[in-house]
């Protein structure tokens, strides 16, 4: 089976450390290496850590090549993956697949290694070792300055089976054992590789693996098992002992009153493991008799916080009914946790810290006299193993001090922090889809993924370095290649950019318009005066109706591509809906009116105070195209069912104006939930008079159309919103409602609003409806255009209406829509009328520096405000995603000559298809299943249905490709295959050779 993980031997193990290292001075991918010099070592279980954190039992500590990449960057406390009676096929066959995704929060539904507990014992052992050879050789630190700490489970019955007992009694000496020959052997055998290690050094390693222990519970356990194995293990075993402890311990009522505080509500748990779990008044006791019991034979005792919290599968996040959270949303519980078991126990009770633990807490948990702090969601996210690097760099100077207890009160404010940070807080609405919406190719699949989630493809990568380079003209010459409106859309964009960009899993989006309207503010003044109009174009003549972003934009492309081209607008000034409906405070003056600049400075000609009626009339004057790009300002209408409403547009148009003039009294509704409900009550918000406005919406702000921003803005601005209100009338200054309910979530998780049968009432002196307004159809239908049952035109992919030489952009066509739509619709209609050169810069995307982009994974931003880099990762010249966050590291990069950017290679016998890949690959893929794939046996090839290559005899491959499996001998340039593919393969072949087995 292709989810099958096939151990590395140590020879090749340690040929590849030593080869990536000599070659690219990375191991395992990780190329900011820590190295420890200062002689500062923390004492544990009379050993020493020369840093206090590393990664928690879980997929970072499963292989040997796992352990090895953490400790390159900078982890010396090692948790190793739980150990149990069941395990390899047995244990594989209940896993089901995928079994991570950590997206924002993780979910796992895998427990325990899913080796067998030999072939574990044997991962662990061979990591030791190697990580005591490197240690010397490379300089990273104390050879004797990392803990690897067993964990076993599940019950006693099952930590005494005979091989349970096996791996513990090996772990404690492993001197007997035959892996432990395996390495010993090859080290003496290949001191020729070494430098600094020498057979004296090889003959002292210690066989000592591990003398501690962390005893890890199902949810369920009772209280006298839970004591009953962790007293075998003091007393039996003479192991130093963590009892890993659940959420649960907080209660039921506290644990969801937390979460939901958050943003958290939409997790799903009840009760059930709150009342099986271990309760506090059972564990109190517990513990202080396991921690005299420990002092009676001069061990340590501590526990460890917290384990993953099980919840229900609600919308499909992973194949099974119930997952395990972990990450940001566990750690408001697990600190609250930690702070109970502080006070309770007045700091004298060793913890264990594993819940949430990221760069952004783990110096303040350290501060407090919490550590080991052991980690699995942040290095599962993009930059990896590498997260680890910076934060080996913040703890540098841990000191040599042993544990002296728990600082109480700086725990209490640690936990009474959570709720004044973002960090720990989910956001109103649901994440936006960060996938790229085309499949991964299997080659050459670097790209810039906020291109994609922009309308016009802007070259963001382009402008954003140009811009860290003080080239703002040229900043804004890329811009203006495919936006007309730099200063509009760098205020006021909805930037869905943002949503692709691989920096959300850092800490949050590259701020790309900020960064454009920098460029637009920067470059305006020396690129305005060089901007020329190309060759003119003969034989076309071309009428735009309507000057806002649509019109204005159409203008632009056309004009400057040499056509003549003529704006028809019948308000007496330009910029359309932006103009005179947005409020100022959402949008200046001067930034419309620069735009409008731009769109007049390759000629074309503006008609103000012109009401166009159709088509025809145009045509008659000479024009050989027609554009529509008027605005969507018929009125909607809420629907009441008595009571006078003000349209929206109205409203905002007015209050722009004039606001004066407006009496809306003291208690204005707002009726709507997108991005100009949010304008309108902002706006009322601001009118002399009133006091109270409220938004009034049928479901929660959860679900409402309007943007993160806009909603974040106007809660800011004290805008009231009345969740699940459905409006039914206003009379005598009081809207009635009918009070709505959420239903049960369908496949996605959304919930439907259900009406319960009661009402409400609310103050309003004024109701304005914002429920989305309509296309005048008048010109359309003059003009003989097809509209569809929502009364707008049809048209096809380049806006052409069926009606020859007209067509509609922007709000026109689409109803109310964003600005840089309506610039995407003008550019695809312009590009039918001419030929645009849109492409100009694309090349821009691909920076020249390649060790640029690459220095920045792992690196987290600890203050996005005062950050004076752009923090671009440089997709479009390194990606690697899927390598960064590969706990196995089965994803590896490969350079191939001719190729600028490194290919990926799947390596299928280091898989075990968790699907961590496939949730942060920036395609809708899974690069596990769908990137060319390296075997290592006929077996797993037969089993997999990947494109890739099984490596035989000579240059001979087995190649499956297309659907097509076949040899070929790729030395042989005519072989028959794709240049590309025998390229790659020959090059892992030729170039990699360590990573065919």
């Amino acid at each position: 089976m292709s989810d099958i993980m096939r151990p590395i031997p140590f020879a090749q193990l340690m040929d590849w450390v030593l080869t990536e290292y000599q070659e690219r001075g990375s191991i395992f991918g990780v190329s900011k290496l820590v190295r420890h010099e200062n002689g500062q070592a923390l004492p544990i279980f009379a050993e020493k850590i020369e840093s206090p954190y590393g990664p928690a039992a879980g997929p970072n500590t499963q292989l040997a090549q796992n352990i090895i990449a953490s400790y390159a960057a900078g982890a010396r406390f090692f948790e190793l993956k739980t150990v149990q009676i069941m395990d390899g096929e047995e244990l594989s066959k209940c896993v089901a697949k995928p079994c991570i995704t950590a997206g924002d929060e993780c979910y796992n539904c895998e427990w325990s290694t899913e080796l067998t507990v030999p072939q574990a014992y044997d991962e662990y052992v061979k990591a030791w070792f190697a990580c005591k050879l490197l240690s010397k050789e490379l300089g990273l630190g104390d050879p004797d300055g990392f803990v690897f700490n067993m964990s076993v489970g599940y019950d006693l019955a099952g930590i005494k089976s005979e091989k349970v007992d096996k791996y513990i009694e090996g772990m404690k000496d492993a001197s007997g054992s035959a892996v432990w020959s395996e390495c010993m052997d090859w080290a003496l055998a290949n001191l020729g590789k070494f430098q600094k290690v020498d057979e004296a050094y090889v003959k002292a390693v210690s066989p000592k693996v591990s003398a501690s222990i962390t005893e890890s519970t199902l949810h369920g356990c009772p209280p006298d098992e839970i004591e009953r194995i962790a007293t075998y293990l003091i007393t039996e075993k003479g192991l130093n002992t963590y009892v890993k402890c659940n959420p649960t311990l907080l209660g039921y009522e506290f644990a969801w009153q937390r979460l939901d505080s958050l943003g958290f509500d939409y997790i799903v748990f009840d009760d059930r493991h709150f009342l099986e779990d271990l309760q506090w008044a059972d564990a109190v006791p517990m513990f202080r008799r396991l921690m005299a019991l420990c002092a009676e034979r001069g061990l340590e005792f501590g526990v460890k916080l917290t384990n993953t919290f099980p919840v229900d599968v609600a919308a499909g996040e992973l194949p099974s009914q119930e997952m395990y959270m972990s990450g940001r949303s566990l750690f408001p519980l697990t600190i609250s946790l930690a702070r109970k078991v502080a006070e309770e126990f007045d700091g004298k009770l060793r913890i264990s810290y594993s819940g949430g633990a990221d760069l952004h807490n783990i110096k303040d948990l350290f501060n407090a006299g919490i550590w080991p702090i052991t980690m699995a969601t942040t290095i599962l996210k993009p930059g990896g193993y590498q997260r680890m690097s910076q934060m080996g760099e913040l703890l540098m100077d841990c000191g040599s001090a042993p544990f002296a207890g728990i600082d109480v009160s700086a725990v209490a404010a640690l936990a009474d922090g959570v709720e004044k940070t973002e960090l720990y807080r989910k956001p109103i609405k649901p994440l936006p889809q960060r996938k790229m919406n085309k499949k991964v190719p299997l080659i050459d699949c670097f790209s810039a993924p906020c291109r994609n989630g922009c309308p016009i493809e802007q070259d963001i990568p382009a402008y954003l370095m140009a811009t860290s380079q003080g080239k703002y003209q040229e900043a804004l010459e890329i811009i203006t290649r495919r936006n007309a409106l730099p200063f509009i859309t760098g205020t006021i964009c909805p930037h869905h950019c943002a949503d692709k960009c691989m920096r959300n899993y850092y800490e949050e989006s590259v701020r790309i318009r900020n960064v454009k309207l920098q460029a637009a503010q920067g470059g305006y003044d020396a690129l305005l005066p060089t901007l020329k109009a190309e060759a003119p174009v003969a034989g076309k003549k071309v009428a735009v109706v309507g000057g806002g972003p649509a019109g204005l934009s159409a203008a632009f492309f056309l004009s400057r591509a040499g056509v003549d081209v003529t704006v028809f607008e019948r308000k007496d000034d330009l910029g359309g809906i932006v103009r005179h409906v947005i409020p100022e405070f959402r949008v200046g003056k001067e930034a419309i009116d620069k735009d409008v600049a731009l769109c007049k400075a390759y000629g074309a000609k503006f008609e103000l105070g012109v009401d166009v009626k159709s088509a025809e009339e145009l045509k008659a004057k000479g024009f050989t195209h027609v554009i529509f790009a008027t605005g969507a300002w018929k009125p909607g209408a809420a629907g009441l069912d008595y009571g006078e409403e003000v349209n929206v547009i109205s409203f905002l148009e007015q209050a722009k104006k004039s606001p004066e003039s407006l009496k809306l009294g003291t208690d204005v509704v707002v009726i709507g939930g997108g991005n100009t409900a949010m304008d309108a009550a902002r706006a009322a918000k601001r009118i002399p008079g009133v006091e109270h406005v409220r938004l009034v919406y049928r479901r929660t702000k959860r679900y409402m159309p309007a943007d993160e921003e806009e909603l974040a803005l106007a809660i800011a601005d004290g805008v009231e919103f009345m969740e699940l209100l459905a409006p039914v009338g206003v009379k005598d200054g009081v809207l009635t409602c009918s009070v709505m309910e959420l239903g049960a979530p369908d496949a996605s998780g959304r919930r439907s609003p259900v009406d319960t049968g009661k009402t409400t009432q609310i103050p309003a002196t004024a109701v304005i409806t914002a429920v989305g307004e309509h296309v005048e159809e008048a010109p359309f239908t003059n003009s003989g255009v097809a509209l569809d049952k929502k009364e707008r035109p049809v048209v096809d992919e380049a806006m052409a209406t069926g009606v020859e030489g007209v067509y509609a952009v922007g709000d026109a066509r689409r109803g109310p829509a964003t600005v840089v739509e309506a610039i995407a619709d003008a550019a695809k209609a312009a590009q039918a009328i001419v030929e645009l050169e849109l492409d100009k810069y694309t090349q821009r995307n691909i920076n020249a520096d390649y060790n640029k982009p690459l220095s920045k994974k792992g690196d987290l931003c600890a203050d996005c405000d005062t950050c004076a880099d752009t923090r671009c990762l440089g997709c479009p010249t390194v990606c690697e995603v899927c390598a960064d966050v590969c706990p196995n590291r089965s994803n590896v990069t490969v350079a191939v000559p001719g190729k600028r950017q490194r290919q990926i290679v799947h390596v299928d016998g280091m898989c075990n298809e968790c699907g961590n890949c496939g949730t942060f690959c920036p395609y809708d893929s899974r690069p596990y299943k769908d990137k060319f794939t390296l075997f290592w046996s006929k077996e797993d090839f037969d089993n997999s249905e990947n494109e890739g290559f099984l490596p035989l005899e000579g240059s001979k491959s087995l190649v499956r490709l297309d659907g097509q499996t076949a040899e070929y001998d790729t030395a042989d340039a005519g072989c028959g295959l794709p240049e590309d593919i025998r390229v790659l393969i020959q090059t892992v072949r030729s170039d990699y050779s360590y990573l065919v087995k």
